[in-house]
């Protein structure tokens, strides 16, 4: 049976060469189809790399088409609605006919198991207020020379290289629309990015693409020349990111195009390389110097940074250098492990870093005990792609939230995870012009503005039936979470928070800041001493 199809590919071969000369040029179309199969098997008994088709000459192929196939199969026959992989049907529908502006109202009950442990849920007011506004705001860089105010929901880092020319343009002309600003990502301010107006969050990573010279090392003159657009509204430093924490990137020579070449500052012909660290500081101090430096190069806008949190030490080694120096960013952005990328190594994309509740805590909690919380606004991104995935974020903590791959939804991305391929189904994330050129600026840009208008209205509406007014309003006590099967916590009986000055001079009965809060330097990220001589001891 292995080699049934092998052996029947030779024989129909053989009766169609004996039928072309019996019946004229009737059956060469079954000379080429069998023969190319029979070809097909005789190549895969005669090479050595695959045992499978070594054993099953012709039948392997069907075996791995079907396994080609197997994500969109479980995807649209298989998974079911709720099934987050890495988003459920379900959120993906709700940016679909947001975006669209259609109906997205549901029939017949909620498909979540209200029972199921981890289900969540904002309580209601008897007395609701009345539906004003949805255009929510918070300002950033309050004293700064150019404070900037932001919506509560905004699009998060993806750079042009990810993201074809055209998603740019419509994400930018969708921010633009509605009034929202775009985070760049690490790969600069390129062309598609400036066509539209709409506001730019500047983010400059370990390459300093935008603001590099010739050594790859940070330029002054160059940085001048892009900050001080008025398109550029921030500067956000990337110390790292949820998908890829601690990890550069390389952009192969092969992809570094004229385009992407003079977007980032880098030569053509060779490997774009995004380093893991950072050579224009070293230490917790020294990034707030860079900040300040930043700041003041830009003309007094808003400067902060954006981290996934790691090894609690170092984020601690940055809270005490604020305290200590006086030197505070405007802004930190929060990013969760499980944020998304074109492409990471599994283990990191799956086990490295601190997902965003946890991380957005920890950041929140440590400003709150230097009695920093109401100088430096919040902003966190991670799946978030509901007005009841912002509540809950700003009830932990939050100031605003950005998103990334509901942005990509609302241009039309089908989840097909072939992000890293070049090959992307809807011309987003792909380089290939006759993919990205068929994505339609006009509609998509519509959807990106009505995704965002949409959601902020249903924020609003969740806001009023809370009782609340602004979702600066929202606290940890307004979001519910079953636990159990017969027991509910609030987040704010969840979660332990600190009060105003508890690292003043004091530890808090808190598990982290028992443990590292103490030994954690502002003078460099190294890990405290007792740990180095617990690694060196393997005494755990």
């Amino acid at each position: 049976m292995r080699y049934a199809a092998y052996l029947a590919s030779l024989i129909l071969t053989l009766i169609s060469i004996v039928l072309v000369f019996t019946h004229h040029v009737d059956w060469w179309w079954g000379v080429a189809v069998f023969g190319a199969i029979a070809a097909l098997g005789t190549v895969d008994l005669l090479q050595t790399r695959s045992t499978l088709r070594r054993n099953y000459p012709v039948l392997a192929h069907f075996r791995y088409g079907l396994e080609s196939i197997g994500p969109e199969m479980r995807q649209y026959f298989i998974e079911a609605d709720t099934a987050e992989v890495p988003f459920s049907r379900q959120q993906r529908a709700l940016v679909y006919q947001r975006s669209k502006s259609v109906n997205d109202v549901r029939p017949f009950g909620s498909q979540a198991d209200v029972y199921s442990l981890d289900y969540e849920w904002i309580n209601h007011s008897l007395a609701p207020t009345a539906h004003l506004s949805h255009d929510f705001r918070v300002v950033i860089g309050e004293n700064s020379a150019q404070p900037y105010s932001a919506s509560v929901f905004n699009i998060s880092a993806m750079s042009f290289g990810s993201l074809s020319a055209n998603a740019i343009r419509a994400l930018n002309k969708g921010a633009k629309l509605g009034n929202f600003y775009h985070d760049t990502g690490e790969g600069s301010i390129s062309p598609y990015h400036r066509e539209n107006g709409g506001d730019l969050v500047w983010e400059i990573g370990s390459g300093y693409f935008g603001c590099r010279d010739d050594k790859g090392m940070f330029s002054e003159e160059r940085f001048i020349a892009n900050a001080r657009d008025a398109q550029v509204k921030m500067i956000e430093i990337k110390l790292s990111q949820g998908a890829k924490p601690g990890h550069g990137g390389v952009l192969p020579a092969a992809k570094v195009s004229a385009e992407i070449s003079a977007t980032r500052g880098v030569p053509m012909g060779q490997d774009c390389v995004s380093p893991a660290a950072h050579t224009a500081f070293n230490s917790p101090q020294g990034l707030l110097q860079f900040v300040a430096r930043l700041r003041e190069l830009s003309g007094g806008k808003p400067t902060g940074f954006k981290l996934a949190i790691g090894h609690p030490w170092e984020w601690f080694g940055i809270a005490k250098a604020m305290q200590e120096t006086g030197v505070l960013p405007d802004f930190i952005v929060v990013d969760g492990a499980e944020g998304g990328t074109g492409a990471a190594p599994a283990e990191f994309i799956d086990h490295v870093g601190v997902p965003m509740h946890e991380a957005l805590m920890l950041v929140h909690n440590t400003l709150v005990g230097l009695e920093l919380r109401d100088k430096i606004r919040i902003g966190a991104a991670g799946r978030v792609t509901s007005a009841f995935d912002i509540a809950r974020t700003l009830a932990m903590g939050a100031d605003w939230c950005n998103a990334g791959r509901g942005y990509m939804f609302a241009l039309g991305c089908i989840q097909a995870q072939s992000c890293h391929t070049d090959r992307c189904p809807t011309g987003i994330a792909t380089q290939d012009p006759s993919r990205w050129r068929k994505l339609d600026v006009p509609d998509k840009s519509t959807r990106v503005f009505h995704f965002h208008d949409n959601t902020l209205k249903a924020l609003r509406d969740l806001l009023c039936a809370a009782g609340l007014s602004h979702p600066g309003e929202i606290g940890p006590e307004h979001i519910l979470r079953r636990v159990s099967p017969t027991e509910v916590r609030s987040l704010g009986a969840l979660y332990n928070f600190l009060a105003p000055g508890d690292l003043l001079g004091k530890v808090p009965d808190h598990a982290v800041f028992k443990s590292f809060w103490a030994n954690a330097r502002s003078d460099s990220f190294a890990a405290p001493e007792r740990l180095l001589a617990m690694r060196a001891s393997k005494s755990f």
